[in-house]
C-alpha cells in the first residue's frame, strides 16, 4: 500500500473501516445449501464463526449457553460481574439506569464513574469462575473465559482449575513483548500459551507486525481490532487504533506469512 507523506520526515499509510469496504460478487453465485460457515479451533467444532465479545454488557452465563445452542460461543471474562457477584442482576439494571441518565443528560458524569468505581470495587470471587464455568458446560456449550493480561498471573491458578475449553487473554492493546520500568514482571505471553493446555485467544491487536508476534506465541487464535466501533471509546479518546478493515487485511498477511513458516493456521 502507497505511503503518504503527513508532513516532513513523517509518512503513513491510508486505512480502511469496514463502513467504507463492500464485498463485491463474483461471476459465479452459491446456492445458500451449499455455503459452509462452520470452524474449528483447535478440538471445538462451531457452526456459526461467532464468539461473543467479554463483556458485561454482551456476555453472560445465560448469553453463553444460548450462543452454544446456536452453535457458536460467548466469552465470558473472569473480572467481569459475574465472576464478582452470585446474581448481579440487580447492578446490570443499575448501570443501565446510569447509562439512561448520561443519554438523556440527567446527573453528573463524576457521579456515574465514582459509582461505576465502586460496583466494580468488588472482588473477583474464584469460586464463581469455577460456578459459571460449570453452569456453561452442564448447558453443552463450549466454555471460553477471558482474563485481562494484568490479571492472569492472579487468576490464572483459579481458571485453569476451572478447567474451560478456551481462554482469552484479552485486553484494548495486548502486544507479545511489553516494557516496564521493573516495578512488577511482564507477562509472558509466550512462556505461557506454551505452558497451558487450553487454547488461548489473544488479543487486541491492530497490525501485522503485533499480529505475527502474538501468532508466534503459540495462540490459537488472534483478536483484531483497536479502537474501532460504537462500543471502544479507545479511538475517540485516546486516538489509538486502526481502520478495522485494514487491521483485519493485516492481520491476515501475518496469518499467511505464519502459516508459510510453521505449517500452523492461526485463526
Amino acid at each position: 500500500m502507497a505511503e503518504i507523506e503527513i508532513g516532513i520526515g513523517k509518512s503513513g499509510r491510508r486505512g480502511y473501516s469496514l463502513d467504507e469496504v463492500a464485498i463485491v460478487p463474483s461471476r459465479r453465485t452459491r446456492d445458500a445449501d451449499e455455503v459452509e460457515t462452520s470452524w474449528q479451533i483447535d478440538a471445538y467444532q462451531f457452526d456459526i464463526p461467532v464468539i461473543a465479545a467479554p463483556l458485561d454488557g454482551v456476555s453472560s452465563p445465560a448469553t453463553a449457553i444460548e450462543m452454544g445452542r446456536l452453535g457458536g460461543a460467548a466469552a465470558v471474562h473472569a473480572e467481569g460481574l459475574w465472576c464478582r457477584y452470585e446474581d448481579p442482576t440487580d447492578v446490570l439494571f443499575e448501570i443501565a439506569e446510569l447509562t439512561a441518565q448520561r443519554g438523556s443528560g440527567q446527573g453528573s458524569e463524576t457521579e456515574r464513574i465514582t459509582r461505576m468505581r465502586e460496583i466494580y470495587s468488588s472482588a473477583v470471587q474464584p469460586d464463581l469462575i469455577a460456578q459459571r464455568v460449570s453452569e456453561i458446560r452442564e448447558a453443552g456449550a463450549t466454555v471460553c473465559i477471558a482474563v485481562t493480561p494484568a490479571s492472569t498471573e492472579s487468576l490464572l491458578s483459579h481458571i485453569v482449575r476451572a478447567e474451560p475449553d478456551l481462554l482469552v487473554i484479552h485486553g484494548t492493546v495486548t502486544s507479545a513483548e511489553h516494557l516496564t520500568d521493573g516495578a512488577h514482571e511482564p507477562l509472558d505471553l509466550k512462556h505461557l500459551v506454551r505452558r497451558l493446555e487450553v487454547p488461548v485467544l489473544v488479543g487486541g491487536c491492530a497490525s501485522y507486525q503485533a499480529a505475527l508476534h502474538l501468532m508466534r506465541t503459540g495462540a490459537a487464535g488472534v483478536l483484531v481490532g483497536v479502537g474501532p466501533g460504537v462500543a471502544s471509546t479507545t479511538g475517540r479518546v485516546l486516538g489509538v487504533g486502526n481502520p478495522q478493515a485494514t487491521a483485519i487485511a493485516d492481520a491476515r498477511a501475518a496469518r499467511m506469512r505464519h502459516l508459510d513458516e510453521t505449517g500452523v493456521y492461526v485463526h
